[in-house]
């Protein structure tokens, strides 16, 4: 146990150094978990198949900005350690990387929650101790200060041991799904808030807007433009020949 020196005078008139255990530091002393925010990304040519109403190129190139300008919002963010991009796209990879990001592969790419099983497995491996937080990538508008403030709530429940999402805009789907690693189970999919819900984990983010605004369809792009969207992904809107916004 480290000592705290103080010093006693003794017969003589000598002063002689003396030791005394410190107490050990309380536990709100220590600092709270970091999280690691993990960001599966399908390659662009595959990703947002709901927006098949637009040409070809604009499709993919709105996707590809879609996850750029989520994983440069959470990158940028308070309380993140780093963000952990899944994607099998080497191309797109490469631009994560460049944002800062680790990136590895797609182990399970045909099953979402496995995927994101595996990546929290990488967490845990790589950053001990941090919690995982998946994270949609088509979040264009995501704002740094928003998810700070929902991954304070997610650090608070996850230390009490519970798990906990973020519902879409929708109401249906999830953006955010967090949990200790040895209790992290994701349940994307058809009505994931519902299934989130049914199995425990706790609602936050509520007042959030920007992480609950995905994108999914045409609807969706035109009230995230109008919302404000990172740079990516208003300048591939800007590129198309009808630009939304």
């Amino acid at each position: 146990m480290p000592t705290e020196p103080s010093a006693a005078l003794v017969p003589g008139g000598r002063i002689v150094a003396m030791s005394h255990p410190m107490p050990p530091p309380s536990p709100a002393d220590a600092a709270p978990p970091r999280c690691v925010v993990v960001v599966p990304v399908k390659p662009p040519a595959l990703g947002k198949s709901r927006l098949s109403d637009l040409a070809e190129d604009d499709r993919r190139e709105l996707a590809e900005a879609f996850a750029l300008d989520t994983v440069m919002a959470a990158a940028s963010t308070p309380g993140v350690d780093a963000v952990l991009v899944v994607t099998d796209d080497f191309r797109l990879a490469a631009s994560m990387r460049a944002l800062g990001c680790e990136v590895m592969p797609d182990g399970a790419s045909d099953d979402l929650n496995a995927t994101l099983v595996q990546a929290a497995a990488e967490v845990v491996r790589r950053w001990p101790g941090a919690v995982p937080v998946a994270l949609l990538a088509d979040l264009p508008g995501l704002r740094p200060v928003e998810l700070a403030g929902v991954l304070a709530e997610v650090v608070r429940h996850v230390a009490a041991g519970e798990a906990v999402f973020v519902r879409d805009r929708s109401g249906v789907g999830t953006t955010l799904y967090a949990a200790a690693a040895d209790r992290f189970a994701p349940g994307f999919g058809l009505d994931s808030a519902g299934r989130h819900a049914g199995a425990g984990a706790v609602e936050v983010g509520s007042d959030a807007p920007s992480v609950r605004m995905d994108v999914d369809d045409l609807a969706d792009l035109g009230a995230a433009l109008v919302a404000g969207v990172g740079p990516h992904t208003s300048l591939a809107n800007g590129r198309r020949a009808t630009p939304l916004g």
